[in-house]
């Protein structure tokens, strides 16, 4: 299985040579403003299936508020703004993403969203968020995010540093699937066409590993099956505690 699989990944890099030589001539920058264009869609679709999940999940945010204050929640690829209806009404939300051609939808968003109060927009990547300051966020969250940030590691650093003592980190994150399943094979075989078609995005990554070794005092991680397609059905969510 494992010598088809590498066959059958070296075919599909082989097909991709045209992407490979367009990302290489620095040509790939204009796929980055259509992308949000189709996550724009593929949002409205993955909150539909994935309500359930989300609701569930950020339910627990309001926990994270400081007695008398106002919960700030600050976003790690907030893109087209989709989790901003499952956020508690009148907490400040600071949005960050490295794409800057997100802005359009993300005012749409913001609009439709007038319960919340929002400090700004950043164009930043998760492994550099310097213009933030320490330990000043409630709660960070990042939903499918870390499937295509350069370094996980460094960017839980990075969450870490931004949390105050006591704030958490929300996430909802695809994953790789188990190795004996096809759901694997397929993962690995068609990722060299997925990360261009999903703006860097990669299915193939044990992203609770990386969790599990950031040093959180408190981990509540799920592994989940969602109802998507095949290569992206195995999730993690849940949060963890500074």
């Amino acid at each position: 299985m494992a010598f088809l699989m590498e066959c059958c990944t070296f075919l599909v890099n082989v097909l991709c040579i045209p992407l490979h030589l367009i990302q290489a001539m620095g040509l790939y920058e204009v796929y980055k403003r259509f992308f949000p264009i189709c996550l724009y869609r593929c949002s409205i679709m993955y909150n539909k299936k994935m309500y359930d999940k989300k609701k569930d999940l950020f339910r627990s945010l309001s926990e994270f508020k400081k007695p008398g204050g106002q919960l700030t929640i600050l976003e790690i690829g907030c893109g087209t703004g989709t989790n901003f209806p499952f956020y508690p009404p009148g907490c400040k939300v600071i949005c960050t993403d490295p794409n800057r051609h997100f802005q359009r939808y993300l005012k749409t968003s913001m609009e439709e969203n007038d319960q919340l109060s929002y400090e700004r927009f950043l164009v930043a990547s998760g492994e550099d968020m310097g213009s933030i300051e320490s330990d000043s966020v409630d709660a960070v969250v990042c939903t499918l995010v870390l499937c295509s940030v350069n370094d996980i590691p460094q960017t839980l650093r990075e969450i870490r540093r931004m949390l105050r003592p006591g704030g958490a980190f929300f996430f909802l994150e695809h994953v790789v699937a188990d190795a004996s399943t096809w759901a694997y094979f397929f993962q690995h075989v068609l990722q060299p066409f997925w990360y261009y078609f999903g703006d860097g995005c990669e299915v193939t990554r044990e992203t609770w590993k990386h969790l599990e070794a950031a040093g959180f005092s408190d981990l509540r991680l799920r592994h989940i099956e969602a109802p998507l397609m095949f290569l992206i059905k195995p999730h993690i969510v849940g949060y963890a505690v500074k």
